[in-house]
C-alpha cells in the first residue's frame, strides 16, 4: 500500500483550500504533483499507486478531488472513477492522461469525471485546475471537448468495458433550455452561446443551471457527454 496520509477528514486543509487525493503508478509524478500543489497552498491528504488504493483513499479521507491517473495496474483509473464516484458523489475527479486524445478520457467523463489533465501540465494550471473543479465547474477546454467527444462517442460501448454513459429525458427541459444544451454539445462557452443566441452570458448561465439541476447532471463535462449520448448533437454535426 503506497498510500500516504497527511490528514484525515475535511478539516484538515486551510480554509477554502480543497483537499486531494493523489493516484498515479508513478512515484516521481505523485511527488512532483505533491510539491506543486503544496507551493500553491493545497493539501495533499493522501496518495495511491493504483486504482484500487485510490477508491480505498478516497472512501477513508473524503478529499475534495482526486487527481487520477487513467493507465494503472490492476484497478485502472476508469473503474476507480465509477467506484469513487458512487460511494463519494461529492468528490470531484480530474483525470491524468499522456495523451489528450486519450480513448479512455471519453468514457471517464461520462462516468462522472470533471475533466482531464495532461501529465506535462505547467504549476501553475494544476493549481488552478484542482481549485476550479472544487468549486463545481468543469475542467474542459470546449474546443477539446467537443474534438474528444467526436471522436470516441460513436465506438466508446464497444471500446471500453462498464456501463453505459448517462441517459436523461430531455422532455423536461424547455424549447431555451435544448437549445442551451445543444450549443455546450457543441463545444460553445458560455460567451459564445450567448452571441449566438443574443442572450446576455448571464442569462445562458442559468439555463445552464436549469440544465444541470433537471437532468441531474454534476457539470458541464456530463451535459456536453449527455448531448452526445441522447442525440441532440451527433458527431460532425
Amino acid at each position: 500500500m503506497s498510500e500516504r496520509v497527511a490528514g484525515g477528514g475535511r478539516a484538515g486543509g486551510p480554509a477554502g483550500s480543497p483537499r486531494v487525493v493523489i493516484a498515479d503508478d508513478q512515484a516521481l509524478v505523485r511527488s512532483g504533483f505533491r510539491m506543486i500543489l503544496a507551493a500553491g497552498g493545497i493539501e495533499v491528504v493522501g496518495e495511491a499507486a493504483d486504482g484500487a488504493e485510490a477508491v480505498e483513499a478516497v472512501r477513508r479521507l473524503r478529499p475534495d478531488v482526486a487527481l487520477m491517473d487513467i493507465r494503472m495496474p490492476g484497478m485502472d483509473g476508469l473503474e476507480a472513477t465509477r467506484r469513487v464516484l458512487e460511494h463519494s458523489p461529492e468528490c470531484r475527479v480530474l483525470m491524468l492522461t499522456t495523451f489528450d486524445l486519450d480513448r479512455y478520457v471519453y468514457a471517464a467523463l461520462a462516468a462522472g469525471a470533471s475533466g482531464f489533465l495532461l501529465k506535462d501540465v505547467t504549476p501553475e494550471h494544476l493549481v488552478a485546475a484542482v481549485r476550479l473543479v472544487d468549486t463545481g465547474d468543469a475542467l474542459l477546454a470546449p474546443s477539446i471537448t467537443r474534438r474528444l467527444v467526436e471522436r470516441f462517442a460513436a465506438t466508446d460501448a464497444t471500446a471500453t468495458a462498464g456501463p453505459p454513459a448517462i441517459h436523461r429525458d430531455l422532455a423536461g427541459l424547455t424549447p431555451r433550455e435544448r437549445e442551451v444544451l445543444t450549443l455546450m454539445g457543441r463545444g460553445l462557452s458560455n460567451s459564445e452561446i450567448a452571441a449566438a443566441l443574443t442572450l446576455s452570458e448571464a442569462t445562458v448561465k442559468t439555463h445552464a443551471a436549469h440544465v444541470f439541476g433537471k437532468l441531474g447532471l454534476r457539470d458541464r463535462a456530463q451535459a456536453v457527454v449527455l448531448a452526445y449520448e441522447t442525440g441532440l448533437v451527433k458527431p460532425g454535426g
